[in-house]
């Protein structure tokens, strides 16, 4: 059916931590179709931001037809977005981009590691994975999620400040617990995925890696969220991959960083 934009309905909202937010939104055409790994776009009401924002996909219900985001305020946009209640209108598009390959890594022991607000992605598609799950979250200092993790494998915590957890980033957390995993499933900020790339191909271990960036039309179509890639893209001819469109679930060797 590809992708859909329409006027869904605030479920809910709940503010997490400063600034971290929680909405589940009303939206059966997009949430029967989601998978983990995938992104919507949201609209702002104000007529002068015509750009929406993308946002990760949470959890989906797709029985009650409900999908759910967890956002951080960063602008006038997602500070318009925390506003909203139970019963407001959103207009949304989605299901966008590629999701995490989850059939193909079937019963094989994973990592999923999620730094930042690249932390949410990664509890829907701990509900998919069916071998050994282990979540390693990394956060600046204030935890959001990681107990909603821990219905679906070990959770192991970094933080920067070392208020909870290994003091330091994932990797460390991984080394400091001698954790070893088959597969990689990682969203976060750019030096994160880097150095998970880094220490995939050390390993020899799959790796795959949803990357964050600024977009725009979150269809493809201006180019403004591209990244370098190995291969020639066929649309731009050059290489570059579109994060929104290709992306935003990458091999690792696929893309530089």
């Amino acid at each position: 059916m590809g992708q859909v934009k329409l006027t869904a309905v605030v479920d809910s909202q709940k503010r997490l931590v400063p600034d971290v937010y929680s909405m589940w939104i009303c939206c059966g055409e997009i949430a029967e179709q989601a998978v983990p790994g995938q992104f919507i776009s949201v609209y702002s009401k104000d007529g002068s931001k015509l750009l929406p924002r993308p946002i990760s996909i949470c959890e989906v219900d797709k029985d009650a037809g409900k999908l759910r985001i967890v956002y951080r305020v960063v602008g006038a946009g997602t500070e318009e977005f925390s506003s909203y209640q139970a019963d407001d209108e959103i207009t949304i598009m989605g299901p966008l981009g590629n999701g995490f390959p989850v059939a193909e890594n079937k019963g094989r022991k994973s990592f999923l590691i999620g730094g930042g607000i690249g932390i949410p992605p990664m509890l829907e598609l701990a509900k998919h994975l069916d071998g050994e799950k282990q979540m390693v979250l990394g956060y600046r200092d204030v935890l959001f999620l990681d107990q909603e993790f821990e219905a679906y494998g070990k959770v192991t915590i970094a933080t920067e400040d070392g208020s909870a957890g290994t003091k330091g980033n994932v990797l460390d957390a991984i080394r400091e617990q001698g954790l070893n995993a088959e597969v990689i499933y990682a969203c976060g900020p750019t030096p994160m995925l880097r150095a998970i790339k880094a220490y995939a191909a050390e390993h020899g271990i799959e790796c795959w890696l949803s990357l964050e960036e600024k977009m725009a039309c979150g269809i493809g179509a201006c180019l403004a969220c591209v990244c370098q890639s190995k291969d020639v893209d066929h649309h731009s001819h050059v290489h570059n991959k579109r994060i929104c469109k290709d992306g935003p679930v990458f091999r690792a060797e696929e893309v530089e960083l």
